[in-house]
């Protein structure tokens, strides 16, 4: 089997936001912006990685999903706990730096953790956790 990683989907609230964080503070390039004021689709991606992305999209946009399970996801969203993703780098501190200059909320800096990884994490415009490991 030849399989791969095509993209990945984290939830958004704000796609202005969630656009400028992925655009301008991450650096990925703007695939797909479709649709219209919070209903809103956008693709990004790193550059130099066609291959590789990441779908923002509105959670509320599913039509399988209860009222009951929109409001369960707007909390979590709120908390923090609904999405994550992990990217990596070769240099996490002037990535981190790039980003707390951005004001993106820090929830760790640079650490190096006991399982043998280097890693820091913020939060995105929507809530979701972005866990930044260091590729060494």
């Amino acid at each position: 089997m030849d399989i791969t990683i095509h993209t990945s989907f984290l939830p958004h609230d704000d796609p202005d936001a969630s656009l400028a964080f992925y655009r301008d503070a991450l650096g990925f390039e703007v695939r797909s912006d479709v649709g219209q004021g919070k209903m809103r689709w956008i693709t990004v991606g790193p550059a130099g990685q066609p291959g590789t992305s990441i779908l923002l999209a509105p959670p509320a946009a599913d039509p399988g999903v209860t009222e009951d399970e929109r409001r369960i996801i707007a909390e979590m969203m709120a908390k923090g706990t609904y999405g994550w993703i992990l990217l990596a780098t070769r240099d996490l501190d002037s990535t981190f730096e790039k980003l707390q200059a951005g004001d993106a909320e820090v929830v760790q800096e640079p650490t190096e953790q006991p399982y043998g990884i280097r890693d820091c994490a913020f939060r995105d415009p929507a809530g979701n956790l972005v866990r930044i490991q260091e590729l060494r």
